[in-house]
């Protein structure tokens, strides 16, 4: 009796959430897996036809695969940044004061980030200014007129401004787990004569595994949020090493190509579903081995 009890508790508790996500989550993405097979206008229904034309549309295979290329790199850079910003200060009695600071990039506008790009990166931006004027002081180079955003070096200007961006709260994740490491494993492993590296790879860092997963959602998540700021530097076509899928659906969007934007949108769904399905049976194979 009193396993039903909670049984129709929990079944209460859970009723609200449950309920929002059929109605704002599941609802929606059913209504777009059913447009992903019709078309746009009439709503005739095409089989697998707006998957065939997305995966030969070369606008698409061009942000399939600067998405991919964007996000393999920033993940394990601004894990590593965490970690080595976040080692030294867990040793420092005021984290607090420098952990708000790490997280004052997140408080900022967009708007503002991406101002500041401008004034950096454009042709009379400041890092041009600077490159001049050295370049006039030591007399090896004239003046520099570079419009960074629109070269190959937009890519990775997209990819400092994520890792700024990003790595206060890794810091701070990092933090966390940390700081619910047994000081006793620590000392115990200096004792015995362990060094300073050898403590971080055989014990702390098998014991930041929830962090580490935590950490690399996050990132993974966030890495296909970067289209704001991309969008806004360089417009709906920027340069192609920073032509994103947000780009690519914002554009079909405009010209109402519906149907291809749901079966894009489907085809991406899908792909992040899987990979986190991945990632989690990763971690929980490793956290019972």
């Amino acid at each position: 009796m009193r396993k039903s009890k909670n049984r129709i508790s929990f079944l209460i508790f859970l009723a609200p959430s449950f309920a929002g996500v059929i109605v704002f989550v599941l609802t929606p993405f059913a209504d777009v897996l059913k447009r992903s097979f019709e078309t746009a206008v009439t709503g005739r229904f095409t089989g697998a036809a707006n998957y065939r034309t997305i995966f030969q549309n070369q606008a698409f295979l061009l942000a399939v695969k600067n998405t991919f290329r964007f996000t393999f790199i920033c993940i394990p850079l601004l894990v590593v940044v965490g970690f080595v910003i976040a080692w030294p200060l867990s040793k420092l009695k005021n984290a607090g004061t420098i952990k708000a600071i790490y997280l004052f990039p997140l408080a900022m506008p967009t708007a503002t980030i991406v101002l500041v790009w401008k004034m950096v990166f454009y042709k009379q931006g400041f890092l041009n200014i600077f490159l001049t004027g050295l370049g006039q002081w030591t007399g090896t180079w004239g003046q520099v007129q570079t419009d960074y955003l629109e070269t190959e070096a937009a890519f990775w200007v997209l990819v400092c401004s994520y890792i700024w961006k990003n790595t206060g709260y890794t810091v701070v994740l990092w933090l966390a787990g940390i700081a619910g490491i047994p000081a006793e494993l620590l000392d115990a492993a200096k004792v015995d004569g362990a060094g300073s590296f050898q403590r971080i790879w055989y014990i702390v860092l098998p014991n930041l595994k929830g962090s580490l997963y935590t950490i690399v959602i996050l990132s993974f998540l966030n890495s296909f949020k970067i289209y704001r700021e991309a969008y806004l530097v360089a417009g709906a076509y920027p340069h192609k090493s920073i032509y994103l899928l947000q780009h690519i659906f914002n554009n079909w969007f405009v010209n109402l190509e519906l149907d291809k934007m749901a079966a894009a949108a489907v085809c991406t769904g899908g792909f992040l579903f899987i990979v986190i399905l991945l990632l989690q049976k990763m971690w929980d194979r490793d956290g019972t081995s």
